[in-house]
């Protein structure tokens, strides 16, 4: 039954049903020198109103729903291209007495919504080169109701704006650049269906902030007036209508508010901690002596996990601004890292060929997972099957393997053979500050440094990578080989589970028709129950 466009998971068949690939090249271009990464927004549309004369009309309201607390002005939607007033959600996770540098306004104070400056259709800058829409794009988007699925993602030069579901023979958009995009992340927070925030992340460490929707820009750290060490991961700060993060291949990672305009050249870099108040950047990180790969914010927005070439996982406190941990790979750089949704578990992929899960909780390794057979690329968790109980993610590698994987977290309770790891709790990791290495790092394990917020600041805690006898190992519960370029993406939507390979061709598998949910105890048992582990002695 398994062929090139589906495969058998334990829950069901996965199915291709819709293959996107970037527009031909162009004779004696040169191929895409970075990997395709994918960011995803689902927006609602509103229904659309009758064209027949309604109740509202004939009581004189001119049609405008308006409620009992509520005047006529309040309940029309803004133009396109003004100003709105909006109240950033609250993270349930973050306690209300931390008021730190993502902590949400006091007392819900209200924002504005700003939008970019610059029409990119009338740019006469050269940093965006040609700009191709499909026919008729705002007659399409007007038609729109219920639910609508983007993804964004790049290839060479170009970044890609395409809808998923509707089998389109070409992008909503195409936007062609005088450098390479490297990266790109969709602000959830203040997406609707008449506006996007998309910051993209360039080789030269350029920033641009898109709103497709209306085909306006802003550019951040213009011709690296901040950094101009290229991106190498950008992600908007959840809950956020503003702030994101931004890591950097000298080792930083920079935050940044896209409302406000840069600093000076002469006036960056800043002193270590120092930033300013009223212009980019709103605090900088000096995060490693080697390339930050990429990172993720833990679920409650508290914790930054970054990876870096130096084959270093750092936990940051990100509140605090301060290293929490520091956990060694077994070998060789870490490529990739997600955080688990329940926030228990951090995953990385390296270039050992493993996929190695942390517990933060615990600061220790509790399995790694043995499948691939090249470096690691990407990683994602299947949110729809986390339960708390058991954790099913995707991998995707040089090997051009996709593998899914499922642990349960049972294995946290087996008994170790040589563990010496003392156990606290994510909520007394502060306390780990005091903790000094005495032994000498080696110079690929540098010691990382944040900005101090004392006199002195003590080095995190430290902890190297446990031998192979020393940890659980997890098999695959399913391995796909693909043929086509290297894979260098993988993401878990509610319908869809998404592959990219390097040169930009993204496919959408359908999921298996929707089983009985785990949490109610009718499921059927699956590897992921503990049977899929092998404990080496």
């Amino acid at each position: 039954m398994e062929n090139e466009l589906t495969f058998v998971a334990p829950e069901g068949v996965y199915s291709v049903t819709e293959d996107h690939k970037p527009t031909a090249f162009v004779h004696n271009t040169a191929p895409p020198t970075h990997p395709t990464r994918l960011s995803t927004i689902t927006v609602r549309f509103p229904a659309k109103q009758p064209a027949a004369q309604g109740l509202g009309q004939l009581l004189g309201s001119d049609g405008v729903s308006v409620s009992s607390g509520e005047t006529p002005e309040d309940a029309t939607s803004p133009d396109i291209g003004s100003t709105q007033e909006i109240t950033p959600p609250t993270s349930t996770g973050m306690p209300d007495q931390n008021h730190g540098l993502f902590s949400p306004p006091v007392g819900g104070k209200r924002r504005t919504l700003t939008r970019p400056k610059h029409n990119i259709r009338t740019t006469s800058s050269t940093f965006i080169t040609r700009v191709q829409c499909m026919e008729g794009l705002a007659k399409t988007l007007q038609a729109k109701q219920g639910e609508v699925t983007y993804l964004f993602y790049n290839s060479a030069k170009n970044v890609y704006w395409i809808e998923a579901g509707v089998q389109a023979k070409e992008p909503l958009a195409r936007v062609v650049f005088a450098a390479h995009p490297t990266c790109l992340d969709v602000n959830h927070t203040t997406a609707s269906h008449e506006h996007l925030d998309l910051i993209i992340g360039f080789q030269t460490g350029d920033l641009i902030w898109l709103d497709p929707i209306t085909l306006r820009y802003g550019r951040l750290n213009k011709q690296g007036r901040i950094s101009n060490s290229p991106c190498t991961a950008v992600r908007w700060v959840p809950s956020s209508p503003n702030l994101f993060l931004v890591s950097h291949a000298d080792g930083t990672i920079i935050v940044y508010d896209k409302d406000r305009e840069d600093v000076s050249s002469s006036q960056f870099p800043l002193a270590s901690g120092e930033c300013s108040c009223t212009k980019n950047p709103v605090s900088h990180w000096k995060v490693s002596k080697r390339g930050v790969v990429d990172f993720v914010f833990s679920p409650d927005v508290k914790y930054v996990a970054a990876i870096s070439e130096d084959g270093c996982l750092r936990v940051i406190d990100a509140l605090a601004e301060q290293l929490v941990d520091c956990y060694a790979a077994y070998f060789g750089s870490l490529t990739c890292v997600a955080w688990s949704p329940d926030g228990r578990f951090i995953i990385t992929g390296g270039q050992d060929d493993l996929v190695n899960i942390f517990s933060p909780w615990e600061q220790r390794v509790i399995a790694r997972c043995q499948g691939h057979s090249s470096f690691l690329s990407a990683l994602a968790f299947d949110d729809l099957r986390c339960d708390g109980r058991t954790y099913r993610f995707g991998s995707v590698g040089e090997d051009n393997k996709l593998i899914l994987w499922d642990f349960s977290s049972g294995i946290l309770h087996r008994p170790k053979l040589h563990s010496h790891h003392h156990r606290l709790s994510m909520a007394s990791t502060p306390s780990l500050a005091v903790h000094r290495r005495t032994d000498t790092l080696t110079a690929d394990h540098s010691t990382p440094n944040l900005p101090p917020l004392g006199t002195e600041n003590p080095l995190p805690r430290f902890h190297p990578a446990p031998s192979r006898n020393e940890v659980a190992i997890v098999q695959p519960v399913l391995v796909k080989q693909l043929e086509n370029d290297i894979l260098t993406a993988v993401a878990f939507l509610p319908r869809w589970l998404l592959t990219g390979s390097k040169v930009g061709h993204v496919k959408l598998w359908i999921r298996p028709l929707p089983v009985t949910s785990r949490k109610n105890g009718h499921s059927s048992r699956t590897a992921a129950d503990g049977q899929d582990l092998d404990w080496v002695s």
